[in-house]
């Protein structure tokens, strides 16, 4: 196997919430809701789901929870936050203020004041309106555009 992730799929409440936050809130590009066709019937699985394209090819997608439950075949189960975080690394520490507070604004919660941290890197970070953990971080030895 190649080292490499090429979709992330995050499990929502609310398809439409989910949707609105990441792109009408913060600004990723999403054609909204695609599949709505779709119908599995070894799982029950409904198909509608949002997809966000991001740099690199990957894509985030955001899929309700009991659906996602039902096509992996997994109890249904609450949300929990804490487990998992995704990064952002971003070009300043500028950035790092403006990307929370505008997650913040868009209906996510900032969860503390960005902060230098001992390891190098200046991050905070901002929970989406499902919970799912974000780290927004600027890292001085890396090279990055304007996020």
């Amino acid at each position: 196997m190649e080292p490499r992730i090429h979709v992330i799929t995050l499990a929502v409440e609310d398809l439409g919430r989910a949707l609105a936050f990441y792109r009408d809130g913060l600004g990723l590009d999403s054609a909204g809701v695609v599949g709505t066709e779709f119908h599995d019937d070894q799982s029950g699985a409904e198909g509608a789901i949002a997809m966000f394209h991001l740099a690199g090819g990957l894509i985030l997608t955001v899929y309700p929870r009991s659906e996602l439950a039902k096509d992996a075949g997994v109890p249904f189960a609450p949300s929990k936050s804490g487990e998992f975080s995704i990064g952002h690394a971003v070009a300043s520490r500028e950035d790092v203020d403006a990307l929370i507070a505008r997650a913040d604004t868009a209906g996510g919660t900032a969860l503390d004041k960005p902060r230098d941290r001992p390891w190098g890197i200046y991050s905070g970070y901002f929970q989406d309106p499902d919970g799912h953990l974000w780290e927004i971080m600027h890292n001085p030895a890396l090279e990055l555009g304007a996020s």
